[in-house]
């Protein structure tokens, strides 16, 4: 497929902005969803990346696309290419917002490439978010996200990857329909391959639902946050294969000197995402 790229880089340097309250409900809400507990009153510190649940864009139901993505050519550059997932990225943590405060997004789009992959065209679009909170900065995200075609989506024709070790520790996750409708709710995400199992079996040629990448790095980064005691400061993951709903995943950690080694797997499977934590 054509790809016009001196007119999508015509988006670099684009930005928009939003706000939003975090209040207590999507607090306690967060926390029912993951299974976690912690504070919800005004003031206390806000469980880390649950600034992914706020400022997304609110946009008419009629307007979305048939995989239930936003239109492009707003903001994001109108790429003709028809799967979009979120490919990877990195946070640096500044501080943590608080419960009851204002958070802020500032979005950039930072870059955009072209590139031939063994499942054909990919277009890389890079954007970077500025989060403040009550006007004080906490987080600075590199958000990378790729469009390609519509046709091996499920990896047709590729090695078979090395089933994935098991981390020094690990935790199992159980990935249910549920969990991943709730995770869809709170991010406000219609993307239809984790809710819709017609849509994304029949059209997107899945086995099954797939678990966001967006849940998979929330939860290492909170298990590295855990298993160290405090928040990392740098913490960056990219996504290597699916994992879908109905068989449970684990996620794992191994020390690798001042940072940790982190990674998802369902059971028997290749890892799904890597990521390092750093403090």
């Amino acid at each position: 497929m054509e790809i016009d790229l001196d007119h999508l880089r015509g988006w670099i340097g684009r930005e928009e902005t939003a706000s939003e309250v975090l209040t207590a409900a999507l607090v306690a809400r967060f926390n029912a969803t993951l299974d976690r507990e912690g504070p919800t009153q005004d003031g206390a510190d806000a469980p880390l990346l649950i600034h992914l649940c706020l400022c997304q864009p609110a946009v008419p139901t009629s307007t979305l696309g048939a995989d239930g993505h936003p239109p492009r050519g707003g903001f994001l550059p109108p790429v003709a290419l028809p799967r979009r997932m979120w490919a990877g990225g990195d946070f640096t943590f500044h501080s943590a917002p608080r419960i009851g405060e204002t958070v802020t997004r500032r979005s950039v789009i930072d870059d955009l490439t072209v590139k031939e992959g063994r499942s054909g065209t990919l277009c890389f679009v890079r954007v970077v978010h500025h989060i403040a909170s009550d006007g004080r900065a906490v987080v600075t995200e590199r958000q990378d996200i790729v469009y390609r075609g519509a046709d091996k989506a499920t990896g047709e024709g590729k090695a078979a990857a090395p089933a994935a070790g098991q981390g020094e520790a690990h935790r199992r996750i159980a990935a249910s329909p549920i969990l991943l409708f709730r995770y869809s709710a709170l991010t406000f995400n219609s993307h239809r391959i984790h809710y819709d199992e017609p849509y994304v079996t029949g059209v997107e040629h899945y086995p099954g639902l797939v678990v966001h990448g967006p849940l998979q790095a929330m939860l290492l980064a909170q298990y590295a946050e855990e298993l160290k005691g405090r928040a990392p400061a740098q913490y960056s993951f990219r996504s290597a294969a699916p994992i879908f709903a109905g068989v449970d995943f684990a996620i794992n950690a191994d020390e690798n000197g001042d940072a940790l080694r982190l990674w998802t797997a369902s059971t028997g499977g290749p890892i799904a995402m890597e990521a390092r934590a750093e403090w």
